[in-house]
């Protein structure tokens, strides 16, 4: 698997994982707002433009991006976040590895197998794979998914590079992938993130996988599509990652004061004030 890098690496890092059909260029802007930071780390994924391997799972990928973790950074990161495809992926590696990261994104994964689309996958791109070097083609599929235009000519190139069977091979895993029982056991905290103008499909699999992680939070984004949170809203999602992260540091912080034997009136209060403190992103409603 390659890796895209952006900051410092003796810096906490943020993993992130792009959608499927797309690549690094995904999380572009929040690796460019987060570098200063923070040292971001964004794999491209199996099977997909300037990938070094064909795509065989999401549970495959899942055992690399742990390895790679286990690797270079002792088994443990800051956050990871995860679009569709990714964060699938991103549930799978939440699930065999529960101390992986402090915090984790989940946007608009789909938990819910859908047996009829994945019996239609493979005779649909096997009629249709030669139309996606047509550029009027491609236009067509980059506009009903709603990504903003200037991203068009990197949509365009890193889709003509994705084979037939690769393409078929990681929508087929997007269709069918069923979340583990072992992801209740994360000790992550974890955000969910949906468009409230993404299919109902997707709102339910949202649903399923906020009662499946607990204490995770849930956020519909109003007006959202899918992939809108991260691809066509980069300062919005990098205010949850600072607020996710903050809050996390917080809540440690203020473990460690209730577990001290003696509190100044003070102190209570300050920590009280600390814990009312609201948020901009996690907060609206």
């Amino acid at each position: 698997m390659n890796f895209k890098e952006y900051g410092d690496n003796n810096k906490d890092t943020i993993m992130l994982l792009h959608g499927g059909g797309l690549s690094w260029w995904n999380y572009r802007e929040e690796a460019e707002k987060l570098q200063e930071s923070y040292h971001i780390v964004i794999p491209i994924l199996d099977g997909h433009s300037d990938s070094d391997r064909s795509f065989t799972s999401i549970e495959d990928n899942a055992q690399e991006i742990i390895d790679y973790i286990t690797n270079n950074y002792n088994g443990h990161i800051r956050l990871m976040g995860g679009l569709s495809l990714g964060g699938q992926i991103l549930l799978e590696i939440l699930s065999r590895k529960n101390d992986i990261c402090d915090c984790a994104i989940i946007e608009s994964a789909l938990a819910i197998p859908m047996k009829a689309t994945y019996k239609m996958i493979r005779p649909a791109f096997s009629m249709s794979y030669g139309l996606i070097s047509k550029k009027w083609f491609s236009q067509m599929q980059f506009k009903s998914l709603k990504i903003r235009e200037d991203l068009f000519n990197e949509y365009y190139r890193d889709t003509c590079k994705i084979s037939k069977e690769d393409m078929i091979a990681f929508m087929e895993a997007n269709s069918k992938y069923e979340i583990k029982d072992s992801l209740s056991s994360t000790k992550s905290k974890v955000l969910v993130v949906v468009g409230d103008k993404e299919r109902a499909i997707m709102k339910k699999s949202a649903s399923i996988i906020h009662k499946k992680i607990n204490g995770s939070r849930i956020k519909v984004l109003p007006n959202y599509y899918h992939g809108d949170f991260s691809i066509n809203n980069p300062q919005q999602y990098v205010m949850a990652i600072n607020e996710l992260i903050a809050n996390r540091n917080r809540n440690l912080k203020s473990k460690s004061f209730d577990n001290t034997k003696t509190k100044s009136e003070n102190e209570q209060r300050q920590l009280e004030e600390r814990n009312r403190t609201n948020t901009k992103f996690l907060d609206e409603r």
